[in-house]
């Protein structure tokens, strides 16, 4: 009886220790682990197939979106987005290494600027592709190569582990595949109403470099200009990327509509967005 016992108690004592284990890693890597969530996930497929939370794909979105605006390549969109993936797997994180802060672990007493500044993901990609840009020939480096140049991490092979994922991303992103970042946000987003409506007029345009979008009066019928086809694929995409956290409840363009209902994008049972236009409808308020 007492072997028995003794048996049984090394077995919840090996129990406790792998749970503490597992509490121990996600608590000190957990940034860097890619978890499955129930729910707020978004799909992206452009010649391959990226899973991210709804704050991972609205980071990825804003860092695309300033590549753009600053008139980066889209090489250099890749590059970014892979450092964001090793560094903080594209999570804004308020505590990392030393001094280390946000989606490129940038440090303030390296001059990267205050905390509150790096916090800001539009501010951190804005000065990661600054430092980028200064690098001579990064262009023909391999994506590792160009991110070490910025970062000088002490694992310089690390990025090249994400380029695939972040080609996946930025062809989305850019505007090169339609109807391919596709999120399930629920009924439940962080922000709705006129709220909800004002602050996606106003990032969109910040991200974007837009001038004159205008806040929507009408909530089920907000509107962005699209020159072209790929333009019109940046925007729709970017908003479904923040439908979580800016209320989005619909996009659509062209023939396809997403809603956050389904999660899933599909073709306009009557009627389509003018081929110069998305249409977008923000969740009322409750």
């Amino acid at each position: 009886m007492r072997t028995r016992a003794a048996i049984v108690a090394a077995g919840v004592a090996v129990c406790v220790l792998a749970l503490l284990g597992v509490w121990f890693v996600a608590k000190q890597f957990g940034h860097q682990i890619g978890l499955p969530t129930a729910s707020r996930t978004c799909t992206v497929e452009a010649d391959g197939e990226v899973v991210l939370s709804a704050e991972q794909m609205a980071n990825a979105a804003t860092i695309a979106a300033i590549g753009v605006q600053r008139r980066m390549p889209e090489r250099a969109v890749v590059v970014a987005l892979a450092t964001a993936y090793q560094e903080s797997h594209l999570r804004n994180i308020a505590h990392g290494d030393r001094d280390s802060l946000g989606l490129f672990q940038q440090r303030p007493s390296q001059g990267w600027g205050t905390p509150a500044q790096i916090r800001d993901p539009r501010y951190a990609a804005e000065k990661f592709y600054a430092a980028l840009k200064k690098v001579k020939g990064w262009e023909k480096l391999r994506v590792t190569e160009a991110a070490q140049k910025v970062q000088r991490s002490a694992y310089p092979e690390a990025y090249q582990k994400w380029a695939a994922k972040s080609e996946v991303l930025s062809r989305a992103l850019l505007g090169h595949a339609t109807g391919a970042v596709a999120c399930t946000v629920g009924s439940t987003p962080t922000m709705r109403g006129p709220a909800a409506a004002a602050a996606l007029a106003q990032n969109l345009a910040l991200d974007w470099g837009l001038a004159g979008l205008a806040t929507p009066t009408d909530l089920t019928d907000f509107a962005v200009p699209a020159t072209d086809s790929r333009n019109g694929w940046r925007y729709a995409h970017w908003l479904v990327s923040h439908a979580d956290d800016h209320g989005v409840k619909r996009v659509r363009f062209g023939d396809l509509e997403w809603t956050a209902q389904h999660g899933t994008w599909s073709k306009v049972k009557s009627g389509r967005s003018a081929p110069t236009q998305v249409l977008a409808e923000v969740f009322a308020a409750t």
